[in-house]
């Protein structure tokens, strides 16, 4: 399995990574993996204001829905329309095409709080 060194990581494994003040969000391949096969992504917070850890979504497979949380507190502004079509992408592609949302960080050294790709290996005995 991979976890991108540029990437911060949280406990209940979704990843984060921060442009300024933008971060995208999605699971990790770890998180998928446990998942199985994904059929739908629900995100009905576009727009909403969150505190850290506070769910912003679901995630829908065959075995299992799961709740999605925030990694850090700030305004969720963007879902990506393309797991409408195609929720297989965060199977496919976890840290890429498979991202679910993009979000106005309140405070970026939140970010930098998060786990590291090694620390986030060691959590889950990869």
């Amino acid at each position: 399995m991979s976890y991108p060194a540029n990437l911060k990581y949280t406990k209940d494994h979704e990843w984060i990574s921060l442009e300024g003040n933008v971060a995208t969000v999605g699971i990790t391949q770890f998180a998928q993996g446990e998942l199985g096969d994904i059929v739908y992504v629900e995100i009905e917070t576009v727009g909403k204001s969150l505190a850290a850890e506070a769910v912003f979504g679901t995630v829908e497979a065959v075995k299992t829905v799961s709740d999605l949380f925030l990694p850090v507190a700030g305004t969720i502004t963007e879902f990506n329309a393309a797991l409408n079509g195609a929720p297989e992408l965060v199977n496919n592609d976890p840290y890429g095409e498979g991202w679910m949302i993009k979000m106005t960080v309140d405070n970026p050294a939140d970010v930098e709080a998060l786990m590291d790709a090694e620390a986030y290996k060691s959590l889950v005995g990869a």
